[in-house]
Order: C-alpha cells, then sequence, then structure tokens
C-alpha cells in the first residue's frame, strides 16, 4: 500500500483531487494534506510518503523551492507538478527535480490517475530493481507527452517568447539546431462514425490510436509527435522533424510519412482522413509559420472533388484558402423563414446556396467547416437565452447528437445532406412548439407570468421551452398583448401591488417579498416609476379616500 501526499494551498482543488483520485484501485491506503511547501517537508519527515503532488504556487515555500529540498531530502518520493502557469522556470524545475508528470489546472480525473498509474508503477518496479536501474527508468520516463504537448501548442501560437535552447530540448526531447520541422494537420472527416463503431464512444481511445500511428517513425533519424487540437474536434497536429537533411529531403520524409499514416488510419480502422502540409523549416519556433501553411493547403482542399486520404501541400506561388460564396448573408432568411414556419422557404435558401457552390467549380473544405459552425451558431439561437455563446453551440451539438445526426462527410452530397438534416431537425423542433395556434403558446406563456409573477421570470425559460429566439418571441408577446414580456411582468406586480397595499395589516416590506422583490427599496422605487407615487403614498390616499 501507498502514502500520497497533496501539497496545495487552495482546499478546493485538494477536495478535488481527495474526489477525483482512484485510490483504492491505485492501492492507495493514505492521502495526506499540506497547505505550503514547508508544511508538506514536515509530513514527509514524518511519515513515509511515496507520491506527492505538488503545486508551483503557494505562500512561505512555493512549489519550486519545495523541489528542490524534495530532490536532497527525499530522492525517492516521486513528484507530480501542479500548476496553472504558463512558466518555462516551473518546467525547468520539474524536469531538474525528477518530476514524473505535470498536470494543468483544472486537474481532470483522467489525467491524474494517469498520472498516478505511472508513479504507483514505477514505485512497483523500484521494489523489483536496483535503484541505479529506476533512476535511470525514471529519468526515461521524462518525455512528459502532455508537457511537450502544451510547449508545441506554444510555439504554435506563437506564445513562446524566444526561450533559450537548454529550456526547449530536455522538453522536446531533441538537440535543437540539428534538425528540420514541419507542421502538418490531418482532418478525420467520418470522426462520429468511427468513434462509435470502433471505439465504443471513448474520444480518448480513439486520439490514442490515432496518435499512436501517426508517432510511429520507424526511428532512425526522422520523428514525428502528434497530438488532437484543442481548439478543433477534428483535427490532429503532426509535429515532424528530420535531422541532418536538407529542407528537400526533410519535406520528401515529412510528406512521405503523413501519406502513409494516412493509409494505416484507414485500413487499420477505417478512419477517412485528408491533411495539409507545411514547409519544412530550421528553427523549432518556425513551426508556427509550418502550421499556418498546413492550415491553408487543409482548408484549400477542394470538397468538390475530394478524395478520402488525399495530402495538400503548401504551395506560397498559389492561394490555398480560396473562399466561394458564404452561407453567413443567408443566414438571417434561413432563421426568420424557420421561426415564421415557412420551411419550404429555408429549404430554397440553402438549394440555392449549394447549387451555386456547385456551379462555381471550387468548394475549399475550409467553407465547408465553416459553413458547419455557422449552422450550429444559428440552431443554437433559435432557443437562446442570455447564456455564453459557447453553451448554446454545445446545445446545439447535443441536440444534433441526440437526434443521431453525424457531422461527418467525406463528399460535398454528404455535406448538403448534412445541411439539410440540420434544417430539418429545427424546424421540426420550432414545428412542435408552435403546433396548432400559435396564440396558444402566447397564452401559455401569459397564464404562467399571471400564476408565477413573484418568480424571478426569464425570457430564455420560454424560448428554451419554444425553440423561439428571443426578439422572435418578444415581438409575437407585444403584437399579442401590447406589452413586452418584463413589460408585462411589472404590470402584473403593480397591479397586485394595489390590491395588496389596501390591506392595512400587510407591511410594505411583506408585500415587496410576496411580489418578488428582495428589496424593500427596490419595490418602492419601481411602484413609484410606475405610478407616480410610493407605496406609502399611495396607502394614505387610500385611507383619505375611505374617511
Amino acid at each position: 500500500m501507498y502514502k500520497v501526499l497533496i501539497i496545495d494551498d487552495e482546499e478546493p482543488l485538494r477536495e478535488a483531487i481527495n474526489i477525483l483520485g482512484d485510490w483504492e484501485a491505485l492501492g492507495v491506503d493514505e492521502v495526506l494534506e499540506a497547505t505550503n511547501g514547508q508544511a508538506g517537508l514536515e509530513l514527509m519527515r514524518e511519515k513515509p510518503v511515496n507520491i506527492a503532488l505538488v503545486d508551483m504556487k503557494m505562500p512561505e515555500m512555493n512549489g519550486l523551492d519545495l523541489l528542490r529540498a524534495a530532490e536532497k531530502e527525499f530522492p525517492n518520493i516521486l513528484l507530480i507538478v501542479i500548476s496553472g502557469y504558463d512558466d518555462f522556470a516551473y518546467t525547468r524545475q520539474a524536469i531538474q527535480s525528477k518530476a514524473i508528470d505535470y498536470l494543468l489546472k483544472p486537474v481532470n480525473r483522467t489525467d491524474l490517475n494517469t498520472a498516478l498509474r505511472k508513479a504507483i508503477s514505477l514505485l512497483e518496479t523500484k521494489r523489483a530493481r536496483d535503484n541505479e536501474f529506476i533512476n535511470r527508468n525514471i529519468a526515461l520516463n521524462l518525455s512528459l507527452p502532455k508537457l511537450k504537448e502544451k510547449l508545441y501548442l506554444s510555439i504554435i501560437d506563437r506564445s513562446v517568447k524566444n526561450p533559450s535552447s537548454e529550456t526547449l530540448s530536455p522538453v522536446i526531447g531533441m538537440h535543437l539546431g540539428a534538425y528540420r520541422y514541419a507542421a502538418g494537420v490531418l482532418r478525420l472527416l467520418n470522426a462520429e462514425q468511427v468513434l462509435k463503431d470502433r471505439f465504443r464512444g471513448d474520444r480518448g481511445l480513439m486520439q490514442f490510436a490515432i496518435t499512436n500511428v501517426l508517432n510511429d517513425s520507424g526511428a532512425g533519424d526522422f520523428e514525428a509527435f502528434s497530438f488532437a487540437d484543442p481548439k478543433a474536434e477534428r483535427e490532429v497536429i503532426a509535429i515532424l522533424a528530420a535531422k541532418g537533411s536538407h529542407l528537400e529531403e526533410a519535406a520528401f520524409q515529412s510528406l512521405h510519412h503523413i501519406r502513409k499514416s494516412v493509409s494505416v488510419l484507414k485500413d487499420l480502422f477505417g478512419i477517412v482522413c485528408v491533411s495539409g502540409m507545411g514547409t519544412p523549416y530550421g528553427e523549432v519556433l518556425e513551426l508556427a509559420e509550418s502550421y499556418d501553411e498546413a492550415k491553408a493547403a487543409l482548408n484549400g482542399i477542394d470538397l468538390l472533388s475530394l478524395k478520402a486520404g488525399t495530402v495538400a501541400v503548401f504551395d506560397p506561388g498559389e492561394s490555398n484558402a480560396k473562399e466561394g460564396a458564404s452561407v453567413t448573408g443567408r443566414i438571417p432568411q434561413i432563421r426568420s423563414s424557420l421561426e415564421s414556419g415557412n420551411v419550404s422557404h429555408a429549404r430554397s435558401i440553402l438549394a440555392e446556396l449549394t447549387r451555386k457552390w456547385r456551379d462555381g467549380g471550387y468548394f475549399g473544405l475550409g467553407e465547408a467547416e465553416r459553413t458547419i459552425h455557422e449552422f450550429i451558431i444559428l440552431l443554437g439561437d433559435l432557443g437562446a437565452g442570455p447564456e455564453a455563446q459557447a453553451d448554446r453551440q454545445r446545445g446545439a451539438r447535443e441536440r444534433l447528437a441526440k437526434a443521431g445526426i453525424r457531422r461527418d462527410f467525406t463528399a460535398f452530397d454528404e455535406f448538403e445532406l448534412l445541411l439539410g438534416r440540420m434544417l430539418d431537425l429545427f424546424a421540426a423542433e420550432i414545428g412542435r412548439s408552435l403546433s396548432g395556434d400559435r396564440n396558444t403558446v402566447l397564452e401559455n406563456i401569459k397564464d404562467y407570468i399571471d400564476n408565477h409573477y413573484f418568480e424571478d421570470i426569464k425570457i430564455s425559460m420560454f424560448t428554451d421551452k419554444y425553440f423561439l429566439s428571443r426578439e422572435y418571441l418578444m415581438k409575437l408577446f407585444k403584437g399579442q398583448f401590447g406589452y413586452g414580456i418584463h413589460e408585462y411582468v411589472q404590470k402584473v406586480r403593480m397591479d397586485k401591488a394595489k390590491g395588496l397595499l389596501s390591506d392595512p395589516a400587510l407591511k410594505i416590506q411583506d408585500i415587496s417579498e410576496m411580489l418578488g422583490y428582495k428589496d424593500k427599496n427596490y419595490f418602492s422605487k419601481a411602484f413609484r416609476n410606475y405610478y407616480e407615487c410610493s407605496p406609502s403614498e399611495f396607502r394614505q390616499q387610500l385611507s383619505e379616500e375611505g374617511e
């Protein structure tokens, strides 16, 4: 059995780790906690700790100082670094202190237990082999794929500010300056189908299988490292490095590797993908340019003549990212047609667009992806409340999945069919919510307000229920009753207020709470704005009229 020590000054994070850790399965019989580095060292001296999870930002003794001290005093304790800071000083110290993994906040269950399993595996190996061999094994285990992925992503998005080779080389695992570097981007065209049929919905397992194929470079003087793009769920980024070769040779090796990988993915898992390749460069930081080129080449692939397995190479002499007619300008028309119940008109708008794309003789893959994204925004906004757009888009994707609509397409015909199915789904949702008489929907909303005026009524409650946009619903309601929804809530409350104020036994504070106002002063202000007198003045008028 093993003992684990969590060293972090944030109680919520310590509690989260306690909850997320699969302690029994890992063979951990005790989880200790310390709120700073000094307290953590004292616990290490008191108890036989096997694994320590160390936060880098703490008061009194921070993670950097603790790692240095633990390395000297407790060389057999395995360290897992936790940080929310993109700072290479932390990375360098984690490497120097033989940390076996590097977790980023917020810590999730999968990454935490993967790191813990790695530590337990090393501890079990330690019991079977001599210390010298184990220390060497720990050093070999220091590749830290997650950290390596994070570093490459920071290079690609240009957030790295000229770090030294001394910092980069240990993380990347190669001597900088001896390699030529290129980026490739793969887009999985049938990701959802393969995820369901071959990986039982386990996205992590599918990504592992894909990167495993891409990373199999056959050793020698060519290396490959790949990872899922966190900003594009269907894309995988491949970093390719050829040692000691000319740029032309590096380009040939990189292209050959990507083509071979694309073919293997199709043969092994049925994954249909296409790829864009960037130019090789002599400096690792120039991967940002190579990545941009790879994306441009990928997005420029013509969907009208798409062939599975296509690998497009960036050509500076031509525009890889051509543009066709965009759906953006037609979204308001499609939306208006759906909300007014004229589904056939919405379909005709879409058919006209797809016909233009066909007749144009070119429709880029990037434009197709942007169109799908804009449709998701449209579909999310049809039931839009005040929540963030990202949440609305997530809700739209979930509704598509629930309806069995996959966003896969490997040809223009499939892409066209997908757009039509998305349109039909939300037309059906709106149709169901407004089936029969629209006036019934509006009466239902009015009745709800009449009976729940004392609650916190939000328009999103009705937009979500009836799949109508905020603007359209407010327009319908005002056209029917002469008031906006918020105005009507205010009217009902004020009408009720007059009746309640006629009862002298009720205090104004009690009346404000009965009407849904938590603050007496806010109620008084609202009442004055509506009736041009305060609740007390109104009550006084009633008293004088009764005399």
